[in-house]
């Protein structure tokens, strides 16, 4: 997979679209994540953490690693920012004397942001293993990436975007995936309220209706 080129790959969990194929855009945020779930032999001590932000498909490509393991070879713990940590102590240590399966391993999912960052343990025992483990972290997305994501939700809606949408959009909107999924929900019900195409209006009122009067200037 060319970390220089973002495509699409199909999962068994993303983004609905009408054609019924579900998918999740692949770029340079997520790249490195996606090369380094398909070999969860390799992790050190069989466990990785998985972090980013809001709707950064974190779930998603989740399920999809583990679709591939196996489940009786992968355990993933979705929220793990939520789970009691002597619980999640405990399930790491099943993992390193095979509780999940001989060669299996265990994915932790945290939910993190940028105003609150990730979590901090409190557990000496857990924080000194989670430490050991594999990091994977999910960035913000690029230019190239949000027009990808703005194609992807918009096409997911069955919603029409001329040539030039991302062009306009992409400077003009903010770089998370939250974000952009809001621009494009935005955009479908503006378009859908006014019963016309989602032309160039319709995206100054979107843009308008989530940052504020002046985002016509570029970010």
């Amino acid at each position: 997979m060319s970390r220089n080129s973002p495509s699409q790959i199909a999962l068994p969990l993303a983004v609905p679209s009408p054609s019924g194929v579900l998918r999740i855009v692949v770029g340079h945020a997520n790249a490195h994540v996606i090369e380094a779930l398909q070999s969860s032999e390799r992790w050190p001590f069989h466990v990785a953490v998985l972090t980013g932000p809001p709707r950064s498909g974190k779930s998603m490509l989740a399920r999809w690693a583990q679709g591939l393991a196996g489940a009786e070879r992968l355990e993933v713990i979705d929220d793990a920012e939520h789970v009691d940590e002597t619980e999640l102590f405990h399930r790491w240590n099943a993992v390193q004397q095979g509780g999940v399966r001989e060669g299996g391993a265990l994915l932790l999912v945290i939910n993190t942001d940028r105003d609150h960052g990730g979590r901090r343990i409190a557990l000496p025992d857990l924080a000194s293993r989670i430490g050991g483990s594999l990091h994977l972290e999910i960035g913000a997305p690029d230019d190239a990436m949000a027009a990808d994501l703005i194609h992807a939700h918009a096409e997911a809606r069955g919603l029409s975007l001329p040539d030039g949408a991302t062009d306009y959009l992409v400077p003009r909107t903010t770089r998370s995936f939250a974000g952009i999924e809001a621009l494009v929900a935005t955009i479908d019900r503006i378009s859908l309220e006014r019963q016309s195409p989602a032309t160039m209006s319709v995206w100054r009122a979107a843009l308008e209706a989530l940052h504020g009067p002046e985002q016509q200037r570029l970010l």
